[in-house]
């Protein structure tokens, strides 16, 4: 579990978060959505280290991240797993090297180990049979793959996903959402999305915190945003034909005209 408490981060006068309180729970997928500028980006740079809140703190199971020295921080990163927006592969390895390189980096295992677990995460996203491809031979959803896998190689209690599903088209999109559901559960895994994604939000949304202006502005579950009141949400979610639709099946249905 992850707990922020009262986080705000300011650059010079300009305050980005504004006092933000949450909870990210283990084993379950966590969205953070909003707007391009509502902070989200930020929140998760701070959640991770790359930012230092201005106050507040960042609790790993009751560990304040936010306090920690720079070896312990160091220690803390290799709880964390960490899937970026454009995978993030390295185009001269070799699909399996790429998923074994934080093995190499980090791990004492030997190396026969190393291949071992290496393949083994290829397995569970169903690209074994890749591992001796390039970045450049395969797919931008089997790349995303691949990032998920090497996300995972260390076995990690925290994992971070920045716009996992960017670029990529609705069939990819849902198939990336089910296997990081799945791993999430399989794992017992404390799992933070960063989307703007709504497929994503009503497809995984098990707890969903809504930015706004660096405010938090709502936080639900998928079972709860098609019903929420709260305007900024719905102009969010139902910019889209698709969700307005649906919403207004809803409403119908309500009433008692369907």
């Amino acid at each position: 579990m992850i707990e922020i408490k009262h986080l705000s981060k300011a650059f010079e006068d300009k305050v980005v978060l504004d006092d933000i309180n949450s909870v990210f729970e283990t084993g379950k997928t966590n969205l953070i959505i909003g707007q391009s500028g509502s902070g989200k980006t930020v929140l998760m740079k701070n959640l991770v280290g790359l930012l230092t809140p201005t106050t507040g703190e960042i609790l790993y199971d009751n560990r304040d991240f936010a306090k920690m020295g720079k070896k312990e921080k160091v220690n803390m990163r290799r709880e964390m797993g960490m899937i970026f927006q454009g995978a993030a592969l390295f185009d001269s390895l070799s699909v399996r090297d790429n998923v074994q390189f934080p093995l190499d980096m980090f791990s004492n295992m030997t190396y026969a180990q190393r291949v071992k677990r290496a393949e083994e995460c290829l397995e569970r996203v169903n690209l074994l049979d890749a591992k001796d491809k390039y970045p450049g031979e395969i797919s931008g959803g089997m790349q995303k793959r691949v990032a998920i896998a090497r996300a995972i190689v260390l076995n990690p209690k925290y994992l971070f996903c920045d716009e996992p599903n960017s670029g990529l088209d609705p069939k990819t999109s849902l198939v990336i959402d089910e296997l990081l559901s799945s791993i999430t559960k399989e794992y017992n895994i404390t799992t933070i999305i960063n989307t703007h994604d709504m497929n994503s939000v009503m497809g995984i949304g098990e707890n969903v915190l809504f930015i706004y202006n660096g405010h938090k502005e709502w936080q639900g579950n998928k079972d709860t945003v098609m019903s929420s009141t709260n305007k900024k949400l719905n102009d969010l979610v139902f910019a889209s034909d698709l969700f307005r639709k649906v919403k207004k099946v809803e409403m119908e249905e309500e009433k008692g005209l369907r």
